[in-house]
């Protein structure tokens, strides 16, 4: 999909990761102005990373704006069907499941640092990322997102 934020169901997505992240911070992660589609486009178009997941047994990537896809090296279908854990290496998982439950039980936390790995083998040090619990107007958990804009290559995948 070359341009997700025509879809509908991105828009509305969209829409909940960014009422959620003004909820948890009181800051909005964009300007929120426009139409959803605008605004849609506006976070996929955003000079920092966002990504998230939904609330699967074993969550599937949902979104990734073009800074995440170039960072994770991969198109949108590839990203939006890989499981979310595959951003991290085996050993790195544990402490990515505790980063997460963290959030889930907070809201939010917003100093989390931790290596990825990209579809192509990159890996990557995340530094500051905000990571916050998705959840609906009732306040019902819809899934879980992260942003940040440091990053740093790490190591050789050769």
């Amino acid at each position: 999909m070359q341009e997700p934020w025509k879809d509908a169901v991105i828009q509305q997505w969209c829409r909940l990761l960014l009422e959620s992240y003004r909820h948890w911070t009181r800051r909005d992660l964009i300007a929120g102005v426009g139409t959803p589609e605008e605004q849609a486009r506006a976070l996929f178009e955003a000079p920092f990373v966002v990504v998230s997941h939904g609330l699967e047994d074993d969550p599937v990537l949902n979104f990734g704006n073009r800074v995440a896809l170039n960072l994770w090296e991969m198109t949108w279908d590839q990203f939006t069907r890989t499981p979310s854990r595959l951003t991290a290496e085996p050993p790195d998982q544990a402490a990515r499941a505790r980063m997460l439950a963290q959030a889930e039980e907070r809201g939010f936390i917003d100093d989390y640092r931790g290596i990825r790995i990209s579809g192509k083998g990159r890996r990557f040090l995340v530094n500051r990322a905000l990571v916050w619990k998705v959840v609906d107007p009732a306040g019902r958990r819809r899934g879980q997102a992260a942003t940040f804009n440091s990053w740093t290559f790490v190591g050789d995948p050769s």
